[in-house]
């Protein structure tokens, strides 16, 4: 199966998916590399397993010095087990939510490479890259993470959604039967997406953008703004997490 493809390419503007370099015994994870104007940000990088393939599949579209941004979405080992590995190889600065700066070290992170690594606010912010293409950092709260971030590409119009539109079982790329993909989507959310409430903030705030395609840290793509409406208004009216707990969910084992 093929690892990697450019699924969004401009003279000045590429973002290039990867989506099988974990082991088959871990979960599935996607990784994105975004350059602009030979400036690259690096989404979600994944654990140690994936680290050298990774790096060796970049360097076919950017020397790793050209790194300026690691984008991490929230805590999950399949997201920042590799921090200090690029770190080391790289002179990029690390964003995360302020709420798991102290958690990093714990993932074997240098204490000499701890200020290169930029907490989040929970409101979010705006990162900058190649000088003129500037990245919105968006509130994904509880969605599964307490500190949760997603990534908006305005030059690609993009949006990187980290847990949430994530598919595990699937064998194709990008998602053409909306309702055949939803058994692919259900178990997981339902299990590991808060609340419907939070659903429905979600969705109000992204509407208010311009997205061609959603981009999941796990499993297939939404392309084109008909999935992209399709997928919103699924979630918005899921209920998940809470919404489906009872007492007998918290009753003393036999």
């Amino acid at each position: 199966m093929e690892t990697k493809r450019v699924i969004y390419n401009t003279p000045e503007h590429k973002v290039v998916f990867f989506e099988e370099l974990t082991p088959a015994s871990a979960v599935q994870a996607n990784q994105v590399l975004i350059i602009h104007k030979d400036e690259g940000m690096l989404l979600d990088p994944g654990g140690h397993k994936v680290f050298s393939k990774l790096l060796s599949d970049i360097s076919l579209y950017v020397p790793p010095t050209q790194i300026k941004y690691i984008f991490l979405s929230h805590q999950d080992p399949d997201i920042v087990a590799s921090i200090n590995g690029w770190l080391m190889t790289t002179k990029a600065v690390a964003y995360i939510s302020k709420l798991w700066i102290r958690f990093l070290p714990h993932f074997g992170l240098d204490s000499q490479l701890e200020d290169r690594v930029v907490p989040i606010d929970d409101r979010g912010t705006t990162i900058v890259l190649g000088g003129d293409c500037k990245l919105l950092v968006l509130p994904a709260h509880f969605l599964h993470s307490e500190g949760n971030f997603q990534l908006y590409d305005p030059c690609s119009k993009i949006l990187f959604s980290g847990d949430l539109g994530a598919s595990l079982g699937q064998d194709y790329f990008f998602v053409e039967d909306f309702d055949s993909h939803i058994k692919y989507m259900e178990g997981f959310h339902k299990r590991y997406m808060a609340s419907n409430k939070i659903l429905r903030f979600w969705a109000n705030m992204v509407r208010q953008l311009d997205i061609e395609m959603i981009v999941p840290q796990h499993g297939a793509i939404f392309k084109g703004k008909e999935m992209v409406n399709k997928f919103i208004e699924w979630v918005e009216n899921l209920q998940v997490g809470i919404d489906l707990l009872t007492q007998e969910n918290y009753s003393l084992p036999v």
